[in-house]
């Protein structure tokens, strides 16, 4: 995977932001369909996918990831359906926790690709670490399919993985000690595994 510095998350049913996301000059940009984050339930995710789409295809000039859904939604393969288009840098699968997910993925990705004749490999899989057995498991997870290209860690303050600990947000210990672990178990799963840092959501803090 080419590294990045910033990669930068739109939400998946606003497209004007996602437009004005692909002009920036981030150097890559994550349309995000994961309901309640990027896609709001009642509207449903096919609203996000269609604007994953037309979004996509307005540029070429930021790596373009997709935000998925976790396999535990019943979403993930609608949007894998939706989003394998030719353009795709990767997939970033939320939740990542078991090999049986992340294989699944990976099999769904080469359906696609085969079927719309994109080259095969084209789509890579970012894992985003976001609980406890995620981080136990993370060593495991890279290496259920080559398509694994990256992880990123999931240190958003009060996020999914602090409620998972019990770790609010002044807690730091505990989220440190996880990044340590998905760290150690990206490298150790070879030097081609981009570790990844997560969401910084302080955007008043000009400095940070």
């Amino acid at each position: 995977m080419k590294p990045v510095r910033t990669a930068l998350f739109a939400p998946g049913i606003k497209e004007r932001v996602m437009t004005k996301a692909l002009e920036s000059a981030a150097d890559a940009v994550i349309l995000d369909l994961e309901v309640r984050a990027g896609v709001i339930q009642g509207r449903g995710p096919r609203f996000g996918r269609q604007g994953h789409r037309r979004a996509a295809a307005s540029t070429t000039r930021p790596l373009i990831y997709v935000r998925v859904n976790a396999a535990t939604t019943g979403l993930l393969m609608d949007d894998l359906d939706a989003v394998v288009r030719p353009g795709l840098a990767a997939v970033l699968l939320s939740k990542a926790e078991n090999v049986e997910d992340v294989q699944q993925t990976a099999a769904a990705i080469d359906r696609h690709e085969s079927q719309r004749s994109i080259k095969r490999g084209s789509a890579e899989i970012i894992l985003q670490i976001e609980n406890a057995f995620g981080v136990y498991n993370c060593f495991n997870l890279i290496k259920a399919s080559p398509r694994v290209a990256a992880t990123c860690f999931g240190s958003a303050r009060d996020g999914d993985l602090q409620t998972d600990l019990a770790a609010p947000g002044r807690s730091k210990a505990p989220t440190v000690v996880c990044a340590l672990q998905v760290l150690l178990d990206s490298r150790a799963a070879g030097s081609h595994i981009l570790p990844l840092d997560g969401v910084f959501s302080d955007l008043s803090d000009e400095a940070g």
